[in-house]
């Protein structure tokens, strides 16, 4: 991973002016926000800049308004849940650039904090407008980056901005980069991968990325079934894509050359209707199951062999559940999985990186968040680093 520049590169800033990209693309019901994670993530940085006596000009999007004003999409609605999280009065601007920022400018103080509007209210913004980016720019002293999950994207506020100010990492940003490099840059070895989730064709350049950089990929969920499928086992009425078990194949076969072992279950949890505690719920061996029934969970056996895999690994990189964990007793292998590599990393010998939303959910289910090395709240972002794609925003704050 390329060297970048940290919050401890910063010199005296007492009266700058920075320009902080946070990600405040929060969940809202009827006006008020109901998660406010992202907040809590971008709260150290903001405040560490306040402390040294910086005026924080905090940008971020939210939502999709494609390069239009909408009420409904204004930041002002968040601001609120801002000033609780940082524990601070936030001023709101409704402008990104120009004059009427240039006067919020004056009016702050060293220490003090605004929110700017939406920065997707402009076309610039996800066009990366060299001009829109200088005029943003113009008031500020330095950029700080602190949403690595908008890293991916090259807008203006998360690229362009970094090539006209001096650009640092926030301390969100830094954990993260630190995080994914200990995961997949440089690792201790060797180094596990669990992938689940419904479908192998959204996450197929995860997989060949991954059977050339990990000794074990472990996978579950809705697409192991197409692997099972492609290895000639009749999954019945599974969740499958029957139409990638040659790319399947193409997988298992370059994994084989590069020396990573591919794992999938060989007993399974099945039953004839998707329903929590269906009366035809039953465990078997992958080749048992009837042409009316489908694989909804890994079964047991596996999830132990799979637990001796973990117990010989020093890293780990989890995203996608095992099985169709929202519905109960179809989250036991998730749940099991998750808890045997929380107890591994909390007894040190084992480094857990574990990001995407339905991952985060899976492992808050299990009661075990707490005890990964890392969680990334970053969707998009982590999957496209899971790829191995530079990401534009990360690229951009290069030393």
């Amino acid at each position: 991973m390329p060297a970048f520049r940290t919050l401890d590169d910063l010199g005296d800033v007492t009266g700058k002016v920075a320009l902080v990209r946070v990600d405040l693309n929060l969940p809202m019901r009827d006006g008020e926000v109901t998660d406010d994670t992202r907040i809590r993530a971008a709260a150290p940085t903001i405040l560490e800049l306040t402390g040294k006596g910086a005026k924080v000009l905090v940008l971020a999007h939210f939502g999709r308004p494609k390069g239009d004003r909408s009420s409904t999409m204004s930041l002002s609605m968040v601001v609120g849940a801002v000033q609780d999280g940082i524990g601070k009065e936030v001023m709101f601007v409704p402008e990104v650039a120009g004059e009427v920022v240039a006067q919020a400018v004056g009016i702050l103080r060293p220490g003090d904090v605004a929110v700017l509007e939406n920065t997707r209210f402009w076309k610039g913004e996800e066009k990366n407008d060299p001009d829109f980016a200088a005029a943003i720019a113009a008031n500020g002293d330095f950029y700080v980056n602190d949403a690595f999950s908008a890293a991916h994207r090259a807008h203006a506020t998360t690229e362009g901005l970094a090539r006209l100010l001096p650009a640092y990492a926030g301390r969100s940003m830094q954990a993260e980069l630190e995080a994914l490099d200990k995961a997949l840059g440089s690792p201790e070895k060797p180094v596990a991968a669990i992938v689940g989730g419904a479908k192998v064709s959204s996450k197929l350049d995860v997989l060949r990325h991954l059977v050339s950089q990990v000794d074990h990929l472990i996978i579950g969920g809705g697409m192991a079934n197409t692997f099972l499928a492609a290895k000639g086992v009749d999954v019945g009425t599974s969740l499958c894509e029957h139409d990638l078990t040659g790319t399947a194949n193409e997988i298992l076969a370059a994994a084989d050359a590069s020396g990573c072992t591919v794992h999938l279950p060989y007993d399974v949890v099945v039953a004839k209707e998707f329903a929590a505690n269906p009366a035809s719920l039953r465990t078997c061996n992958v080749h048992e199951v009837a042409s009316d029934e489908m694989i909804l969970d890994v079964g047991p056996q596996a999830v132990e062999a799979l637990a001796d895999v973990l117990k010989t690994c020093r890293t780990l990189v989890w995203n996608g559940p095992m099985g169709a964990f929202e519905t109960e007793p179809f989250d036991a292998a998730t749940v099991a999985l998750a808890r045997i590599a929380a107890a591994l990393s909390k007894e040190g010998t084992l480094i857990s990186v574990a990001g995407g939303g339905d991952t985060v959910a899976a492992l808050n289910h299990a009661g075990v968040a707490g005890d990964f090395s890392y969680i990334s709240t970053a969707g998009g972002a982590f999957l496209e680093w899971m790829e191995g794609r530079e990401l534009p925003g990360v690229a951009a704050l290069a030393k």
